[in-house]
Parts: C-alpha cells; sequence; structure tokens
C-alpha cells in the first residue's frame, strides 16, 4: 500500500534489502509505522515494530510520538482542504490503533498511555459527522480495549488466589506415606488420558503468556545494553508461573516414584511415567514429555537401580535419544519442526498442538538477542535481528491460542495441580529407604540427612 522511506542516506533514512527493511534510526520506523493518505504498513511489521520498539522506547512514549505526526498529518490536510483524504487518513490511523490494542491490550493499562490513546482519538474524530464510521470504529476499538484489560486483571487476581502445589517435607526420618495414601495409578491409570490433561494444563497456562511478556527476555535481561528500556518493568508473573509448573510437574514425578514402598510397584510407577512421556511426544506436548523426563532423570529417583533393573528402558531410551542435548538438542529440534509442518497443514485442532520445551525457547531467543547487536555501527536499529525475533514469537503464540480438543477431567487435573510434593530432602530419604546407599558418598549423604532431621526436630 505504498512505499514510505527508501534510499541509503541520511540518518532519518531506512535501508531495505531485497524489499525487506533491515535497518533504520528509530525516528524513520516510528514514521514508517505511522499512514498517510496513500500509505498503509504491513500487517507484519506493525507487530515486529511494535514488539521490539519497547526495548528502545516506552509503550506510552510511542504512542505520544504517533500522536505527534498524526497532528502533522492533519495540519497538511487540513490546510489544503481535503476533507475526503482527511477522512480516508483518520480511518487508516483507527485502523492501526485498532490493531495495537489487539495485538498489546497490555500497553493501555498505562495510564500515561490511556491518556495518549484518547487525545490522537478525539483528533481524528473533529473531522467525523456525529454517527460517523470513525466515531463507531473508535467506540468499539475502546470497548474491546476494555473488555481486554478486565479480562486479564481477572486473571492476575485468580492467579494470586491459586495456591501452588503442596511442598511436603515428609515426616522424620519416615518419608514414606500410609499405604492407603492415594498416588497418581489411583487417580489415572491412563497413559493417554494423562498425557491428554498434561496438554489440558500446558495450554491453558501457556495461553497466559503474551508476546510483550517474551520481549522482555530482550529488554531487561541484558543490563549492560544502555539502549534498554528504562520505563517500569511490568511484573513477568506469567512466566514465572509457567516455568514453576515444569518444575513442580517433574517434582511431581520424582514424589510419585519414591514414595512407593514396594519395588515391584515402583517399576511399574516408572513404566508408567515413560509411556505417559510417550504420549506426550505424539501429541505434541513436548514441554510435559522433558518435565516427566526430568523428574525421572533426577538424582532421587535415577539411583534406584534395582527399581530400574526391572524396568523395560527400550521406550525411555528412545525418549532420551529425543531429548539428548549434544549438537544444541538436535533430535529434539528435528521433532519440534515435524510437529510444526503438521500444525500448519492440520485438519484437526489435535494435530495443531505444539508445546515446545519452554526453557529451550527462552534460551533461543535470549541468544538471537546476545548474537547480535540491537545497532549497527552507522547508529541503525539492526530491523534484521527484530524481525527473526518477532517471526519466533509470532510462531510461539500461534501454538499457544489452539484450543486444547481433549474433555477436561477435573479430577485427574486436580490431583496434577494439587497433590503434595515432596522437597529435595524428603525425596533422597525415600530414595535411600527404599534402596539403601551404596557407596561411600551415599552413606555419608545419608548420614548427614538423618542427622540434619534429628537435630531440626
Amino acid at each position: 500500500m505504498g512505499e514510505r522511506g527508501g534510499g541509503a542516506g541520511g540518518s532519518g533514512d531506512l535501508i531495505f534489502q531485497d524489499g525487506r527493511l533491515i535497518s533504520g534510526s528509530l525516528e524513520a520506523l516510528m514514521e514508517h509505522l505511522v499512514p498517510t493518505v496513500d500509505y498503509y504498513p504491513d500487517r507484519t511489521y506493525i507487530f515486529t515494530f511494535l514488539l521490539s520498539s519497547r526495548v528502545f522506547i516506552p509503550p506510552h512514549d510511542l504512542l505520544a510520538r504517533v500522536g505527534q505526526l498524526c497532528v502533522e498529518q492533519r495540519q497538511q490536510l487540513e490546510a489544503g482542504s481535503e476533507k475526503a483524504k482527511l477522512k480516508s487518513f483518520s480511518a487508516k490511523i483507527v485502523q492501526l490503533l485498532k490493531e495495537w490494542t489487539e495485538a498489546f491490550p497490555f500497553d493501555f493499562q498505562d495510564e500515561k498511555a490511556m491518556a495518549e490513546l484518547k487525545a490522537i482519538t478525539h483528533r481524528v474524530t473533529q473531522c467525523d459527522e456525529e454517527n460517523g464510521t470513525v466515531k463507531k470504529a473508535i467506540s468499539q476499538m475502546t470497548q474491546s480495549l476494555l473488555l481486554s484489560l478486565a479480562a486479564r486483571s481477572q486473571l492476575q487476581e485468580l492467579r494470586e488466589k491459586l495456591r501452588s502445589p503442596a511442598m511436603d517435607k515428609g515426616p522424620v526420618l519416615k518419608a514414606k506415606p500410609p499405604a492407603a495414601q492415594k498416588d497418581i495409578l489411583g487417580v489415572c491409570c491412563d497413559p493417554l488420558v494423562l498425557a491428554q490433561q498434561l496438554t489440558h494444563i500446558e495450554l491453558e497456562r501457556v495461553s497466559s503468556i503474551h508476546p510483550e511478556d517474551l520481549m522482555q527476555i530482550v529488554s531487561h535481561m541484558d543490563s549492560r545494553d544502555k539502549h534498554r528500556c528504562r520505563g517500569d518493568m511490568t511484573k513477568t508473573y506469567s512466566l514465572e508461573a509457567y516455568d514453576n509448573w515444569f518444575n513442580c510437574l517433574s517434582m511431581l514425578v520424582a514424589t510419585e516414584v519414591c514414595r512407593v514402598v514396594k519395588k515391584k510397584h515402583r517399576t511399574r510407577m516408572l513404566e508408567f511415567f515413560i509411556d505417559v512421556a510417550r504420549e506426550c511426544f505424539n501429541i505434541g506436548n513436548f514441554n510435559s514429555m522433558m518435565a516427566i523426563i526430568s523428574g525421572m532423570n533426577l538424582s532421587p529417583v535415577a539411583r534406584l537401580k534395582k527399581t530400574w533393573s526391572k524396568v523395560k528402558t527400550a521406550k525411555f531410551d528412545v525418549l532420551e535419544h529425543h531429548m539428548d542435548p549434544s549438537s544444541n538438542f538436535c533430535n529434539y529440534r528435528t521433532a519440534l519442526q515435524g510437529a510444526t509442518q503438521r500444525s500448519q497443514t492440520a485438519n484437526s485442532s489435535r494435530e495443531k498442538i505444539v508445546i515446545p520445551v519452554f526453557n529451550l525457547f527462552v534460551k533461543d531467543i535470549y541468544f538471537l538477542h546476545k548474537i547480535h547487536t540491537n545497532h549497527l555501527p552507522n547508529g541503525h536499529i539492526n530491523f534484521k535481528k527484530f524481525w527473526e525475533i518477532s517471526r519466533q514469537i509470532h510462531e510461539f503464540m500461534t501454538w499457544t491460542q489452539v484450543e486444547c480438543p481433549f474433555e477436561k477431567d477435573k479430577k485427574i487435573q486436580s490431583y496434577l495441580l494439587t497433590a503434595p510434593i515432596y522437597s529435595e530432602e524428603a525425596l533422597f530419604i525415600a530414595s535411600f529407604e527404599s534402596e539403601g546407599p551404596e557407596n561411600h558418598m551415599e552413606k555419608d549423604s545419608w548420614k548427614t540427612l538423618r542427622t540434619t532431621l534429628l537435630n531440626r526436630a
């Protein structure tokens, strides 16, 4: 819809390569965002710039600059008495604001940003009749924005009320629970069903992560970047909560295994979780799969050699192969690529599910940021870098919006989310009680644990 910017000249210019914007000054990039009578920015550019600009300028300041550019263009059109063009320009500004409020509604929770939004919408409606299309569009946009903000506010309040799974310290020296106490197999003995319920929880939790949350990995983790945004840091609660879920699931798996008294039952528990992890892999739920494998690889579980000797480990070996960390998790990335391709051509919601290993995704974004500079030697913003970061975040957001096709089982989910999990100390105690220490190091650890707990008692 028209081209803006162009040459490779002054500091305000934009640099294109093969028709793709690769760099420019912050001012030129901001100007490229704002429509004119015969130009409207590409949607991918709008998303990428609005996402990446917060590294350099707070959203409310960007909105203020957009407002200034709008005023300048309006004044030029008003001076020429071109009412039709003025109305067309106003409609494009409202469309830009609509895309902004839909993609990043949380930007407008800030009072300064909301004030700037009201100021811009007030200016663009001055040429519109009483019940004109521009005013209607602004009214609908504002209503949708307020609903989005209210929904997110309610979600945050709900998160604060939800308690984390209880950390069971285990009784002194005797970490085993009563024989009648329920375990995961007493709640769900079908690996596929449990994998489906884990996928439900994953999709519910990951849906609360927003693009700007992920962008904070870039804008706030590099304290040495003097150009980073110095506005108030938004809480990354959703990222922390999702990361905590991974850790809790790993500890729950370890707890379920270590607290079982009989070796035969422990073997069955390990084989059950191996099957659950395998079903997670088939679904495309790589995050739960990795959490389960991590739980089984924790020292208190991994040291149970007599138990593992009875386990048919062929399936587990395949899973570990998929999650082999060598060559930067090459095997996992191949599987993820396969799941992504399946998702892109899917005819059903089941085939669309892709839940990547979140920690690896975050590391990818962070290292992409660290490898490439924010600014080029000529002072331009390295927009090529932010195209790639934006592409990966946009792909992740597409995965989070998939509706879970599996029927929700409240009983199973309640157990997964609220079942007591052992502390690291209690896990080791339960493990040593199941299979005694085998070497000097383990004997010393067991002795220290007993002494610590006796003194605490």
